[in-house]
């Protein structure tokens, strides 16, 4: 049975909706580009970008980064906090709260340092002259910087999930 003392906030939900809608517009841009879209890349990476190989990667990234943050939603739904009766064997039984806490935190640390790295190193990726500049260049940046508050808004939903199961669930922790 759920324990209805860890009903998510309603805030929680909607910051959970949120970290899914943050990888979006990178999904959508990254499949342009996978598609054959010209986003602005010149020089090498322009030839680099192209074919079929980069199409396979771009469409594995997406998915990867969309089914990551759509598991943001377990840490407000009744599945981040109890397996579903559909699955053998373990449908039913509670998830103790540090099986989900502890990879919640840590991809919130990973995704949050990434997105920091790759924004303000001064020689990362984005001072690449082959990379898109002028409207093009605004239109990537645009694209990805929702997902710089896709790490901190798992770190505050990972927080909420974890007060909330420590109060919910009496003995749990």
């Amino acid at each position: 049975m759920r324990d209805t003392g860890s009903v998510a906030p309603r805030w929680a939900v909607w910051v959970a909706w949120a970290t899914v809608l943050c990888t979006v517009p990178s999904c959508v841009w990254r499949l342009s580009l996978g598609f054959g879209v010209d986003v602005g890349f010149t020089g090498r990476l322009g030839t680099l970008y192209q074919g079929t190989p980069i199409m396979v990667y771009v469409l594995m990234l997406s998915v990867a980064s969309q089914a990551a943050a759509c598991l943001t939603l377990g840490l407000v739904r009744p599945w981040g906090e109890q397996v579903p009766h559909w699955i053998p064997r373990l449908g039913g039984r509670r998830i103790p709260p540090l099986v989900v806490v502890v990879p919640a935190a840590t991809g919130a640390l990973a995704v949050t340092g990434l997105c920091a790295a790759v924004t303000l190193a001064p020689a990362g990726p984005l001072a690449n002259p082959d990379f898109p500049h002028g409207p093009a260049g605004l239109i990537m940046d645009a694209c990805y910087a929702p997902l710089l508050a896709w790490g901190p808004l798992v770190a505050v939903l990972t927080l909420a999930y974890a007060r909330r199961r420590r109060a919910g669930a009496g003995t749990a922790s």
